[in-house]
């Protein structure tokens, strides 16, 4: 469902402010596959993501999707092929409008649209259900401005427009970071049950550990720009935070770098 080949990334090429994000980047995703991603400070893990999304174009290499080759293709194209959540629960939706508005917007993505503009009753009644799904008593709320939820509904509310269309991908960048411990624990419950009931292909970058170890059927971690451990089946699931931290320092000659992941 995805392939990265050879992936090459880097900012401000031949000044003194020179990042090289990926060097030479290579990952497989076949339809279904639940990965989660972790990796050190800088590791390139939001490049990554925003290169299969299409907000940077790779200096070299390749980024397919379901077979077609989507690398010069504009984000906006591509967009009919992904969902996405991202770590600031304020993006991915309109806050001035209302919860059954952003739906029918998601539900209207990829669609040409024309003057004629509202929701029918049977559209609105399908809303009410996937809501009542989430458990957050949102399908009594359908007219709510979206900008008054918390933060957990918000992401919530996000994880249900961005799987509304059945993306052929679906990426998950951190969209449990900024929330508090027992809220980030029910939206990643959520997240569990929409991809196992819709069998989405799911990349899931998280810089918590555990739920790194605990989610997913392969576990892909990163190093300067690079997969340097790829983890799946029983191996990953008796694997535990310090043998991974072992196998980082393994692979990569260094100690693990990022604050927030062995602070979670």
């Amino acid at each position: 469902m995805l392939e990265l080949r050879n992936v090459h990334k880097t900012f401000n090429p031949g000044t003194v402010n020179a990042k090289k994000a990926l060097d030479g980047l290579d990952l497989t995703l076949r339809e279904g596959d639940f990965v989660t991603v972790i990796g050190g400070n800088g590791a390139g893990k939001s490049t990554m993501l925003n290169a299969i999304a299409g907000v940077w174009r790779p200096d070299d290499g390749q980024i397919v999707i379901d077979g077609q080759d989507v690398t010069g293709m504009a984000e906006y194209k591509r967009a009919r092929f992904l969902g996405r959540v991202f770590q600031d629960p304020m993006m991915g939706t309109a806050a001035d409008m209302g919860i059954e508005e952003n739906l029918a917007l998601a539900a209207r993505r990829g669609q040409h649209r024309g003057l004629r503009w509202g929701i029918r009753p049977a559209e609105r009644e399908k809303y009410r259900e996937l809501l009542h799904e989430l458990g957050l008593g949102l399908e009594d709320r359908l007219t709510s401005k979206v900008g008054l939820l918390s933060g957990g509904q918000r992401q919530a509310l996000t994880l249900l427009m961005a799987t509304l269309k059945k993306p052929k991908l679906l990426l998950l960048d951190e969209h449990t970071a900024a929330l508090d411990p027992k809220t980030a624990e029910r939206v990643l419950e959520l997240t569990e049950r929409v991809i196992g009931r819709d069998h989405l292909t799911t990349l899931m970058v998280t810089h918590n550990m555990r739920d790194a170890i605990q989610h997913g059927n392969r576990l892909v971690m990163m190093h300067e720009g690079r997969v340097i451990l790829d983890i799946a089946g029983e191996a990953k699931q008796n694997l535990t935070v310090e043998e991974l931290l072992e196998k980082f320092s393994a692979a990569s000659g260094s100690q693990f770098a990022n604050d927030r992941a062995l602070l979670s």
